[in-house]
């Protein structure tokens, strides 16, 4: 496998974000949509509770800024010249957005002062925590490191699986005939991978989501065809399953040695399976799915196997010993 072209992510438009998420963070625009143009920076959210009591030397400006029961009690509070110089002392250059969870009524003069500085006031009806919760999670998607490979994502047994391997070796086909066994399809020919926190997760573009290509069949609906169960929007990798033509070494036949392959920088355990006419190769990548469950749960087939051998090999030495 080549190694693939890496996208970093380094800000995200307030646009987009609002564009993409509203409907799951239930926000509501407030003010002008000036501050649409500024960009988040960080994939981490702040509450100014320490900004708003007058303390600035460790204020996080340049992260999401969230308004929850806490920071409207405090606000309540201010009046006047103090609660203008507060408020101004949140507004800086690279602050993103405001965002007043709760369904709070957001006070005029924090529209006013965000205005101003062309910042946007957001509303969420969602309670304080349930938002840093969803919004936390959207924005480590959304700075996640991700890649694309040529390959098949199958979820086999909850064993999630990439198969990779050159053009025309039957990546599609053996994808196909694990569904029919109850493996759900994750992505065919184009798997997109993101880095979460150590996890790869593998996805298809939107555009071929539940789709299959066979030749000589065309594109399939795995949906259509075997139900709801066949298809999986998203899977961590736990194994690839790299498709060859040739021979393999004596070590790779005993299942010995596990080799690995890292993406975005993240080493996943590789097994590489050679491809011949007569071979169930769909068969052949559930049962090495399988033992990848087993070794994940503590038993290692390859392993007992080679306690037994070496157990053996002992017996006989003795035995030959006693014999002289």
């Amino acid at each position: 496998m080549k190694d693939p072209i890496v996208r970093k992510v380094e800000q995200v438009p307030v646009a987009r974000f609002y564009e993409k998420y509203r409907t799951d963070l239930e926000l509501q625009l407030l003010n002008t949509p000036a501050g649409m143009s500024r960009y988040i920076i960080q994939p981490a959210l702040n509450r100014p509770g320490l900004a708003l009591a007058g303390y600035l030397g460790y204020f996080a400006h340049e992260r999401i800024q969230v308004f929850g029961a806490a920071e409207m009690a405090y606000l309540s509070t201010l009046q006047g010249e103090e609660r203008h110089t507060r408020l101004e002392g949140i507004c800086a250059e690279d602050t993103p957005c405001f965002i007043f969870a709760r369904g709070y009524d957001v006070p005029q003069d924090v529209l006013q002062i965000a205005d101003s500085h062309s910042i946007s006031v957001f509303r969420s009806d969602l309670l304080t925590m349930e938002f840093v919760n969803r919004a936390t999670v959207i924005l480590e998607n959304e700075f996640a490191d991700s890649t694309t490979v040529h390959g098949c994502m199958v979820d086999v047994r909850g064993v999630g699986v990439l198969i990779t391997g050159k053009g025309g070796v039957g990546k599609s086909e053996i994808s196909l005939g694990l569904v029919e066994r109850g493996a759900a399809l994750v992505a065919d020919d184009m798997v997109r991978i993101r880095n979460l926190g150590g996890e790869l997760i593998a996805h298809a573009p939107s555009l071929s989501s539940g789709f299959i290509e066979i030749r000589g069949l065309g594109i399939i609906n795995v949906t259509n065809l075997f139900g709801l169960k066949a298809y999986r929007r998203e899977k961590r990798i736990d194994l690839i399953i790299n498709l060859f033509a040739g021979e393999m070494t004596e070590i790779e036949r005993l299942g010995m040695e596990h080799k690995t392959t890292s993406i975005l920088g993240v080493d996943v355990e590789r097994l590489n399976l050679p491809v011949a006419p007569g071979r169930d190769m769909s068969r052949l990548v559930e049962v090495a799915a399988l033992g990848k469950y087993l070794r994940e749960s503590g038993y290692d087939m390859a392993g007992e196997f080679n306690k037994r051998l070496n157990r053996e090999i002992a017996r006989k030495t003795i035995y030959r010993g006693n014999a002289d």
